[in-house]
């Protein structure tokens, strides 16, 4: 455990350098039942017979502890990542394998420097499946991740502009996305999104760290596993395919034809490990998105999508196109809750201008945004459309709350950083109060 709010008794409290320092918190994670702690050196407050593991990096210390979880285990690995969709798929995947045997897999969305090694690092022995996202902002950042986890399976859910602070390109997000090839096992599997822009170069780059098992995704005939078609049901969706030449059809507890792709990346995942893909997606029945990802509520008459816990414009693009997939009912309306996209770079203002071609498809009744790039794109919407601007999320949240009706579905999306889950908060304040 890195985290005292989260430690259960026994566990091994890692004191980590980040915003704090996790040595402030030792004395805490003992008394808190901790069996021991890492530490790089001895924290005040620790009895002087405390039990601690000193070593020169905790940092370190951690990854050595996840490398040696993952080299003691038999577990066939799946990793994960993407521009957009990686805990989404983790999750499906999770459940999947779930019916199988003992799975493994991150937690939330732990997957960077040290979500990472957290993950490998809590992985029992005899854990059957691992199922690890892995996430950048950086060149270089997949390529020392991968190498800890060495999967037999790597998805690539999309290329998508993000992070352009730290990128030039879509070409360079793409070879950073593909570094993901490189710590595949012998005989590893990559599973690639057919409609990407990138698939060519995926491809290559795939070929070049010597995979030789290369199969896609999507909803074209190519691919190796097809959407052939979506219908609503309930709050999911029915979803016809065809994997691998095998006619199935199932149930998914959550919407979108993005979500129905996914799930296939998923299946060819858990076929590409041993399991049979018409039964590993029949364990879909039961998924359901989780909160800021997509996740579905009713607060009071309205339906809210709760995309609140990330953004940048391609999955924009697909949450819209989702707006535009889910009815109002009783005369009610769709409504754009959108907040900043962060680390865009000086594209930030030009991308979020774009999203009104967005907008326009998605059959919106009505806008709400908040964040200043955002503002260059309240510049670009029709005065019909325009429902209110702030500056933030906190003086956005009751221009929404005063304007929704019953019938209304709501989507809710931007960075973390832009705090959405206040308009979601600010949503159910209200329900209570108007009930």
């Amino acid at each position: 455990s890195i985290d005292t709010r989260t430690l259960e008794r026994g566990d091994l409290f890692i004191a980590l350098r980040g915003t704090r320092d996790g040595h402030e918190f030792v004395a805490d994670a003992l008394v808190k039942g901790a069996g021991a702690a890492m530490v790089a050196h001895l924290p005040s407050g620790a009895a002087s017979d405390a039990p601690l593991l000193v070593v020169k990096d905790t940092q370190a210390g951690l990854e050595a502890l996840g490398r040696a979880a993952r080299a003691r285990t038999d577990a066939r690995i799946v990793a994960v990542t993407g521009s957009a969709g990686k805990t989404t798929t983790k999750e499906m995947l999770r459940l999947m394998l779930a019916r199988e045997g003992t799975v493994s897999a991150s937690a939330a969305s732990y997957n960077n420097h040290w979500g990472v090694p957290l993950s490998l690092a809590r992985m029992a022995h005899q854990t059957r499946f691992g199922v690890f996202e892995i996430g950048m902002n950086h060149a270089g950042e997949i390529r020392t991740l991968v190498r800890q986890v060495c999967p037999h399976v790597a998805v690539i859910t999309i290329v998508a502009l993000a992070h352009l602070e730290y990128f030039d390109t879509i070409e360079d997000i793409a070879d950073a996305k593909a570094e993901i090839f490189e710590g595949l096992e012998p005989g590893g599997a990559a599973i690639l999104p057919a409609a990407n822009p990138q698939i060519e170069r995926l491809k290559r780059r795939a070929a070049e760290a010597g995979v030789a098992n290369i199969v896609v995704f999507g909803s074209t005939k190519d691919c190796d596993a097809q959407v052939i078609s979506t219908r609503p049901h309930g709050n999911g969706q029915i979803v016809t395919a065809e994997i691998e030449g095998q006619a199935i059809e199932f149930e998914i507890g959550a919407a979108g034809t993005h979500v129905a792709e996914n799930a296939l990346a998923a299946a060819l995942a858990a076929r590409a490990i041993g399991v049979d893909p018409a039964k590993a997606v029949a364990a879909l029945k039961d998924f359901t998105p989780l909160q800021g990802r997509g996740a579905r509520v009713f607060i009071g008459h309205i339906d809210v999508i709760d995309e609140s816990y990330n953004a940048n414009p391609a999955s924009m693009a697909v949450a819209l196109k989702l707006l535009r997939q889910l009815a109002p009912q009783n005369g009610g309306r769709r409504i754009a809750v959108l907040g900043d996209m962060l680390e865009l770079g000086v594209r930030g203002p030009a991308l979020h201008a774009g999203l009104a071609r967005d907008i326009a498809r998605s059959g919106a009744d009505l806008i709400f945004l908040c964040g200043s790039q955002m503002h260059a794109l309240w510049e670009e919407l029709p005065a019909s459309h325009r429902g209110a601007y702030a500056q933030n999320s906190l003086a956005l949240a009751p221009e929404l709350t005063i304007c929704v009706r019953p019938g209304d579905v709501v989507l809710v999306k931007g960075s973390l950083g832009s705090r959405m889950s206040v308009i979601i908060d600010a949503l159910n304040a209200h329900a209570a109060v108007t009930a």
